[in-house]
């Protein structure tokens, strides 16, 4: 399973990182695209399921694919 590092913000300030599937993460970004007031949304990661309220989320990003060594 070839898993991403994602970060879910939500109002109020709290982030929660998740590694997740592509597909996961393809279907959390159409249901944030909805722009519906949010709902309850089930989201597979590596280490378990979340349940998440979409009303609350701000941002999501995804690290991108690339492999970094840092000093």
């Amino acid at each position: 399973m070839n898993a991403r590092r994602a970060a879910i913000g939500f109002q109020g300030g709290q982030v929660l990182s998740l590694r997740v599937t592509e597909d996961q993460l393809k279907e959390l970004r159409a249901a944030l695209s909805q722009g519906t007031n949010g709902g309850w949304r089930e989201v597979e990661a590596t280490d378990g399921a979340v349940v998440l309220d979409l009303a609350q989320v701000v941002y999501l990003r995804v690290e991108s694919d690339e492999h970094r060594v840092g000093f």
